[in-house]
């Protein structure tokens, strides 16, 4: 039979591999838990035209997309704010707000693969819906960071830059970008930690920035503290966009994320959605991709599903997070583990062998054993191999008197006690 090899940029999730994923969702959903988010989920297929109202014609390419036997354009989800705007659009009046959902949803895009990013991941979404207040921004952004330091990562570790399109507006402006060429400028912007100055340049002027405005925009992306962005401008031409900005970083402050955070002017968020605050998370070394984006999107679940309600919110995948986690050796241990391997001596045990695994078992442990009649050495050498903590031996003699040898398998170390006894 030929062997066939999994899809390009799809994953297999072996236990080891799954035990990772699994530990880092256990991680978002405590978190979660904690900030008092519901859970929420949705199909993992959806009419396609719920992805171009949001996006636009141009993401077709980047979806796996179909025809059902039904006739319909369908498409694999690549996103779930789509998917959350209609949900709630269909029951905005009945849901108490403001709403407080996440979810934990396997996305798929067709896209190039590469480092951190593949065709498929799970990716945490965290929202706030139905409230406007600077508060509900740091909530969403404190849940994300809360769920990170649960995983072991620290501020010395990882860094939430922000921003707030209101603000980035408001300097374009007073920079001599036009409303109508600041969509390009946003677009240029967000590449420029990712590619050289000259090239952001470049596309500042295709779009029809002059060279002097030009400049003026990425003499913007010097300026590291919202001190010297009032300091640049002068207060009075910017003292509404940045007064709000700092609110929002006293309150991550009081939520214990002071220092975990940064202002940086560089991070706008290309999608257009966007409307006010806006983060991204990285490791300290820039050495990966973000791991985690969002910010507040007021407008777009009127646009998609009809409900007009304010929101903010982001997502986390595993993937890049999976990798960093790896680096500073953050990873639970992949071994199998087993609370306990039960070893028949001679068949006419394994009626017992059964009983007692049942009863620890109800007890809420682990329980192995092995299905067929073998050697006692084997038995042991399978007990070893799924990482038993203690090896429950039936012999002969000591089930005659009701007993049992219980060895502990770090020490070594045994004892007889009576069947009834283990626990």
């Amino acid at each position: 039979m030929p062997s066939h090899a999994s899809l390009p940029g799809f994953r297999d999730f072996y236990p080891a591999d799954l035990a990772v994923r699994t530990h880092i969702q256990n991680a978002w959903r405590e978190a979660a838990r904690r900030h008092a988010f519901e859970e929420y989920d949705g199909p993992p297929l959806e009419a396609l035209e719920l992805y171009t109202e949001k996006s636009g014609d141009e993401i077709v390419g980047q979806l796996y997309n179909f025809e059902d036997k039904g006739g319909r354009a369908v498409a694999l989800r690549p996103e779930m704010t789509p998917t959350l705007a209609r949900m709630v659009g269909a029951r905005a009046g009945a849901l108490r707000k403001p709403i407080r959902w996440f979810s934990m949803p396997q996305l798929f895009r067709y896209e190039r693969t590469q480092r951190g990013r593949l065709r498929e991941h799970f990716q945490w979404n965290v929202d706030v819906l139905g409230e406007s207040d600077i508060g509900a921004d740091a909530e969403v952004l404190a849940t994300g960071l809360d769920a990170l330091a649960l995983l072991g990562l620290s501020d010395s570790d990882i860094v939430a830059r922000f921003n707030d399109r209101r603000l980035v507006d408001r300097l374009l402006q007073l920079s001599g970008v036009a409303a109508g060429q600041r969509p390009a400028a946003y677009a240029a912007v967000d590449k420029l930690t990712r590619e050289p100055r000259e090239r952001t340049r470049e596309r500042l002027t295709s779009a029809g920035i002059g060279d002097e405005s030009a400049s003026r925009v990425l003499d913007l992306f010097e300026l590291k503290s919202l001190t010297q962005v009032r300091d640049h401008f002068g207060d009075e031409a910017v003292a509404g966009e940045v007064t709000r900005l700092e609110a929002y970083a006293a309150q991550l402050e009081a939520l214990g994320h002071g220092r975990a955070i940064a202002f940086d002017p560089g991070i706008v968020r290309g999608l257009a959605y966007y409307t006010g605050t806006v983060f991204e998370i990285f490791d300290r070394a820039g050495a990966l991709r973000a791991i985690c984006g969002g910010g507040r999107y007021d407008r777009l679940l009127g646009a998609i599903g009809g409900s007009d309600l304010p929101a903010v919110g982001f997502g986390m995948g595993d993937v890049v997070l999976a990798e960093l986690l790896a680096e500073r050796k953050l990873l639970p241990p992949l071994e199998p583990s087993l609370d306990y391997f039960i070893i028949a001596v001679t068949e006419a045990q394994q009626d017992m062998q059964l009983r007692i695994a049942t009863r620890l078992r109800a007890a809420g442990h682990s329980v192995a054993y092995s299905f067929r009649s073998q050697s006692v050495g084997k038995q042991f050498k399978e007990a070893n191999a799924r990482g038993a903590r203690r090896v429950v031996v039936l012999g002969p003699d000591e089930v005659a008197r009701g007993m049992v040898v219980v060895r502990e398998m770090s020490s070594g170390s045994e004892r007889r006690v009576g069947m009834d006894e283990i626990e």
